[in-house]
């Protein structure tokens, strides 16, 4: 198969979708590979690394897509790359198709086969996603703890406080990946630490393993009430797999929260959890809504990129290797659970979460692969 690795052009976008160490193992097996010039420069993988590994470099975004068979990305496709998308093309990158109608209305118009690594499941989790949210889940606490200083607008507490200081209260919306890690990270801080979440097994399991500092409770309306009054830092960790994230903080909520106080929504990659969220970037990452500061940024891990691009390629390599080996329809067939990333193929909708989330009809999978 013919492999493209483009260079991301998100804005403050560093990662990139494959390794020197990725392209070797791909040309071993007899598959080619184009890498666009610099695409991973910002992760500190340099042309001489991707050419000795066996890689043809592409000067242009458009030489690199045409040529492609598969285009291997770490986020959605933009307007630049639109009219680049094509019928037969093979796309596996992250999409969030779910709060995103342009994007889905573009996708399937070029006709295009496209797999999101964040609803490809396995024994019941999302093994793609979850490397990114663990690096989002840590770097939430990071940042908050930033823009908790008051040259940047906060309220000026320190998260672990000092003797004789109260620490910070931080609420953590939700238990899954990321809030586990904001948790972790927030609780080694010094932090005074809620969990709020809707599996109960779940929070059984993180009474036993988080430190004293940090304690668990169902989430609920009257409870996100009742604890963000009190907040210094709330961090939005909510996931409904593939669909529009809930809007669980409203902006009334937000009006009994402590001027100077911050959130951070991890969320908005699927439309945010906060009512009053919007994304933002990396060099404008942040703005105030009723006295709170939010932070907003799409591609939290991008400003990360080592870390991030090792993660991430750890966790999808053998999953493109695979469609590599055996054509994106075996390669889903085999799987059940990888059939379940694919989100459009031939100008039909074919997951069943971004087609609640946008009103729109569905195909099932296993009908464009003919499993079952």
């Amino acid at each position: 198969m013919i492999i493209g690795i483009p260079k991301e052009i998100k804005e403050m976008e560093f990662r990139v979708s494959a390794t020197p160490n990725n392209v070797s193992d791909f040309t071993e097996r007899g598959h080619e590979v184009f890498v666009q010039r610099s695409a991973g420069v910002g992760a500190g993988f340099t042309d001489e690394a991707y050419e000795r590994a066996g890689a043809v470099m592409l000067d242009t975004l458009e030489e690199v897509y045409e040529r492609a068979e598969m285009i291997l990305k770490v986020k959605e496709p933009l307007p630049p790359e639109y009219p680049l998308l094509r019928e037969g093309l093979v796309l596996f990158t992250y999409l969030h198709l779910a709060p995103n109608r342009e994007l889905t209305d573009r996708l399937l118009a070029s006709k295009v086969t496209g797999i999101a690594y964040e609803t490809v499941e396995k024994n019941g989790r999302l093994p793609l996603l979850i490397p990114m949210s663990e690096v989002a889940g840590k770097m939430s606490v990071q940042e908050g703890a930033k823009y908790l200083e008051r040259e940047f607008g906060g309220f000026g507490v320190l998260l672990g406080g000092v003797p004789g200081v109260e620490p910070a209260n931080v609420l953590v919306i939700g238990d899954g990946t990321v809030g586990t890690n904001a948790a972790k990270v927030a609780s080694g801080m010094g932090a005074k630490v809620c969990i709020l979440g809707i599996d109960l097994e779940r929070l059984r399991y993180l009474s036993d393993v988080m430190p004293k500092n940090c304690v668990v409770c169902m989430s609920s309306p009257s409870n996100i009430r009742k604890y963000i009054r009190d907040a210094d830092l709330v961090i939005g960790a909510v996931l409904v797999a593939g669909e529009r994230a809930p809007k669980l903080v409203t902006r009334d909520m937000l009006a009994t929260m402590k001027k100077g106080a911050v959130i951070v929504d991890v969320a908005i990659d699927q439309g945010g959890c906060f009512e009053t969220s919007r994304p933002t970037t990396h060099s404008d990452p942040v703005f105030v809504v009723d006295g709170v500061i939010h932070y907003c940024v799409a591609n939290m891990p991008g400003a990360v990129p080592r870390t991030s691009t090792i993660a991430l390629t750890n966790a999808i390599f053998p999953y493109a290797l695979k469609i590599a080996d055996l054509g994106w329809v075996e390669a889903l067939r085999s799987d059940e659970g990888f059939l379940k990333g694919l989100n459009v193929h031939d100008g039909r909708l074919t997951c069943p979460s971004v087609a609640k989330s946008q009103g729109r009809e569905c195909v099932d999978p296993s009908e464009i692969v003919g499993r079952g």
